[in-house]
């Protein structure tokens, strides 16, 4: 990517912030690689509420991503890897943006700045899940200067989740 990446703001969720999360990903194609279909507002209100957890704990959550005009436009960050399979004990960093934001560096932009974040509040690496086939979130990967470490069968989609790593302790993560 050539062009400059374009400014973003992170912050913790807000109990409102699940509506603008239910808003912004209500859209199939967004959720793709995430369940197919869009979730109720009940999955959002829970998760909004897990990650002010995680931030009070950790220092670290899925902030809120707003654009350079203040509009919730997705969110990023990290959180302990939440399921029983996969890179079990890890961060892994995360995006999802809404459809009319694809495309514009937002997410590279969001990603690298949880990587400072992270790397700030004492993380010494960090992993990312991307399905086959979600080239958006592969060429973020990339660009963060993550490598393919694991590949992990999903426990129910039985196919094929590629696990890419990211030492946060060295030069190579900046």
């Amino acid at each position: 990517m050539n062009r400059p990446l374009p400014a973003v703001r992170l912050r913790v969720p807000t109990h409102e912030d699940a509506v603008a999360w239910h808003r912004v990903f209500a859209d199939p194609e967004v959720m793709e690689f995430h369940g197919g279909r869009p979730a109720a507002l009940s999955v959002y209100e829970e998760l909004t509420a897990r990650q002010r957890r995680h931030d009070a704990e950790h220092g670290f959550c899925l902030w809120t991503l707003l654009d350079e005009s203040g509009e919730v436009i997705g969110f990023t960050g990290a959180q302990p890897w939440p399921r029983d399979w996969g890179p079990v004990g890890e961060i892994e960093i995360g995006w999802r943006l809404g459809r009319a934001h694809w495309g514009k560096g937002y997410a590279t932009a969001a990603a690298r700045e949880t990587l400072g974040r992270v790397r700030a509040a004492g993380v010494p690496g960090v992993v990312a899940m991307v399905r086959p086939g979600n080239e958006r979130s592969l060429a973020v990967v990339r660009r963060l200067g993550m490598e393919q470490a694991e590949t992990y069968t999903h426990p129910t989609l039985n196919e094929p989740a590629l696990c890419f790593r990211l030492n946060l302790t060295s030069d190579h993560g900046k």
